[in-house]
């Protein structure tokens, strides 16, 4: 399905989800989280973008919401003529921390298009834990 089919019955899509009937899902924001040493790692792929201007990272009670808004602008000249298009977006991903985590201690990096944001998360006493039983019906 193309844009223009899209357009031509009326339907006002939105961007995000123009994208997603087209296929384009290049630009949704994609994390993954697990625990590392004491730590919960969460990573998003965020290529092109300034963190300083486009990335915000905060706390809502045990929430952690990343935030990421991304533009693009292409251009082509070829035979046919000129053509731009643009691209933009704000996408975000909600982490719930576990409780008793350090939220003063909070870190996050920006290294090669790689968002990684670690939680310290606290000591966990093994006497604290049980088993679940499962009952059979």
């Amino acid at each position: 399905m193309n844009n223009g089919i899209l357009r031509r019955t009326g339907t006002d899509f939105t961007e995000p989800l123009r994208r997603f009937f087209e296929g384009d899902l290049d630009t949704w924001l994609r994390t993954e989280e697990y625990k590392e040493n004491g730590t919960l790692v969460i990573k998003a792929e965020v290529p092109g973008i300034d963190p300083d201007k486009d990335v915000d990272i905060t706390m809502t009670g045990d929430q952690l919401r990343i935030t990421v808004r991304h533009e693009e602008k292409t251009e082509h000249t070829g035979k046919e003529g000129y053509r731009s298009e643009f691209r933009y977006g704000t996408f975000s991903r909600a982490v719930t921390v576990p409780a008793g985590a350090d939220q003063t201690a909070i870190k996050a990096t920006y290294i090669d298009g790689i968002l990684e944001v670690r939680v310290p998360l606290p000591e966990q006493d093994p006497a604290e834990r049980r088993k679940i039983p499962i009952s059979r019906a």
